[in-house]
């Protein structure tokens, strides 16, 4: 009989190097889509608050040792790192299988994510913390600006996709003449 072995779908990956850029598969850990009931946005940043954290602005992120909140859309975030707890003012819904993420850091990413993200991510326009929901060529991304370089989240079943349309930008980016 068959014998299933637990894994994520970028799993066993080797980090790519080229352009002056790393791509490497993360690990994210429990990931929980927090979603406020109608109005009530300020009860559950309360709650959050409580904890240490509290519920992200539009386009920002929180983050407190291991954990992050990320703000994912209107009046909804992910919670990133531990286990989600119950919020009486909020849909809380477990989505760790459903997210995978990959890290592209170095002086090169942000010429690499220029190939394929319709968003001006220099630092001076997306700074550290900065949250944007965008396509990745044609993925559904969530990107997060980080000190090194970029967080990058995918639905799980296109992170594949999302891997080769980054590695290939990575060598077209290489590729390219240096500038004189």
């Amino acid at each position: 009989m068959a014998e299933l072995i637990a894994g994520g779908p970028l799993e066993g990956r080797a980090a790519v190097e080229a352009a002056g850029a790393t791509l490497e598969a993360m690990a994210l850990g429990p990931v929980a889509a927090i979603l406020p009931f109608p109005g009530r946005v300020a009860a559950v940043d309360a709650a959050l608050r409580a904890r240490g954290l509290g519920f992200p602005e539009p386009g920002r992120s929180l983050e407190l040792a291991d954990t992050r909140v990320l703000w994912s859309g209107r009046e909804a975030a992910l919670l990133i790192g531990t286990a989600a707890p119950e919020l009486a003012e909020a849909a809380v819904i477990d989505q760790s299988d459903g997210w995978a993420a990959m890290a592209l850091s170095g002086p090169g990413a942000e010429a690499v994510l220029a190939r394929l993200v319709p968003l001006d991510l220099r630092r001076a326009a997306f700074a550290e913390g900065a949250v944007a929901r965008t396509l990745l060529g044609h993925v559904q991304v969530l990107i997060l600006r980080r000190a090194g370089g970029f967080e990058l989240m995918v639905m799980a079943s296109l992170a594949r996709s999302a891997w080769h349309e980054i590695e290939k930008a990575m060598r077209l980016v290489a590729g390219r003449p240096a500038a004189g």
